[in-house]
């Protein structure tokens, strides 16, 4: 390994600690301004742009265990903000919906880190995303990263 070499990964751990650092702060915001975690904002998103589903497809749709997603209505339920309602043409089917306080939290959420990620990304050309795709998947090789679950930020 060169000098250089070592300025470049020292680089790179520290590009990396500030995303990371970047993400933390980001759902510390989002906890003390609205007191909500992140995968409780992302229920709330995800029933806000696709309006009241099951836990199953709440679930898959985020990326969380059936167990988790069922502890995050539970409390997102006792705060008020989505109840869970019997659908009309199958009473064995229960639908998590959001309360009318929980749309109005919903709509006064700030954009979380994920999407401003996606919106800058998407301003470069293709070759340049492809660029930093292959070089994360490097990187994610190199920490044996590959069978965590890919879920979103928010």
């Amino acid at each position: 390994m060169t000098v250089s070499n070592d300025v470049l990964i020292k680089e790179i751990v520290g590009a990396i600690r500030r995303l990371i650092r970047a993400v933390s702060i980001d759902s510390v915001k989002m906890s003390r301004q609205f007191s909500l975690t992140a995968p409780q904002s992302g229920v709330l998103r995800c029933l806000a742009h696709n309006g009241a589903i099951s836990s199953a497809d709440l679930s898959r749709e985020l990326y969380v265990t059936p167990s988790n997603i069922t502890g995050i209505i539970d409390r997102l339920e006792r705060k008020g903000l989505v109840q869970r309602v019997r659908k009309e043409d199958d009473r064995r089917v229960t639908l998590i919906q959001l309360t009318d306080e929980g749309r109005k939290l919903s709509r006064e959420l700030p954009d979380p880190i994920e999407i401003r990620l996606i919106a800058g990304l998407s301003e470069l050309q293709e070759k340049e995303v492809r660029k930093l795709d292959d070089s994360l998947d490097k990187i994610i090789d190199i920490l044996d990263a590959k069978e965590l679950e890919d879920s979103p930020l928010h």
